[in-house]
């Protein structure tokens, strides 16, 4: 950590801290999340290592980008690219109930997309999509963050039954503990789709199994006119109770009113 001068603890959870740094070399600030390792299994070792590997093969310029990691006393340190933005939950927020425009909604949307195509193209997927891991750079490029519960499948078809995941953004399949595979994820991006456009939680209920009910229902609150027929259609197969009927994300990109869109967000390196 002698490379790095200490701003503020940005968050904490179960896993550590997360730790906003200044750069003593290039004096730009990054994002350090410190995982506690003193107490670890050999296992759970080699969980930690696998979320570096994985951030590390993962450059595209809407995932949040990782710079290093390293090992220091007790812990594990990964150092990625710090998000001015804020995070999309925020942003919901700071509406205060007014209305996103669909062009905005829309040009999100395409860039979380495209990060997550390039997530399921590697046959991986990210297991906690939620308005709090879409991040938001200076100028407003979404970057896609917080792999710490995404794992690196031998095929895109093998089916993990690892319960992961923040309740309001689970998958049917999920609740019922059957084993899941990346269409979980497209769940989760209708939840989130669903968040922009009604500016709250699409599944929320008093107490979980309530919420598990709600989930397993597919009972999501009607997204208001204001928005095109196109996009509240997405929006119903994205949140298609039988995973095999959810399209894949390739598929959403196919959609010509979201296709036409991506031109713009077509850089060399994407």
């Amino acid at each position: 950590m002698d490379k790095y001068e200490q701003v503020k603890e940005i968050g904490k959870g179960g896993f550590g801290r997360v730790i906003l740094v200044k750069s003593k070399e290039d004096g730009h600030q990054y994002v350090i999340k410190e995982i506690n390792i003193s107490d670890m299994s050999t296992e759970e070792r080699q969980k930690a290592q696998q979320e570096v590997k994985v951030l590390s093969n993962m450059s595209h310029p809407f995932i949040v980008q990782y710079k290093e990691s390293f090992e220091e006393g007790d812990c594990l340190y990964i150092v990625m690219d710090y998000c001015e933005g804020g995070d999309l939950s925020k942003k919901i927020k700071s509406q205060e109930g007014k209305l996103f425009s669909e062009e905005q909604i829309l040009d999100w949307f395409v860039q979380i997309c495209l990060a997550l195509k390039h997530i399921h193209d590697r046959k991986t997927f990210h297991r906690d999509i939620k308005p709090q891991n879409i991040f938001l750079t200076k100028d407003g490029t979404v970057q896609l963050g917080d792999f710490g519960v995404a794992r690196v499948l031998n095929s895109t078809g093998e089916l993990a039954t690892t319960w992961i995941g923040t309740p309001l953004y689970l998958s049917p399949e999920i609740c019922k503990e059957k084993p899941y595979n990346n269409k979980s994820d497209i769940w989760a991006l209708g939840c989130v789709l669903c968040g922009l456009c009604s500016l709250k939680p699409a599944f929320k209920a008093c107490g979980t199994a309530n919420m598990y009910q709600k989930i397993i229902s597919g009972s999501y609150p009607p997204v208001s006119d204001h928005y095109s027929q196109e996009l509240r259609s997405l929006l119903s197969h994205l949140l298609n109770c039988d995973p095999e009927q959810r399209p894949s994300v390739s598929s959403i990109l196919d959609e010509p009113f979201l296709s036409c869109r991506m031109q713009k967000f077509l850089t060399p390196q994407v």
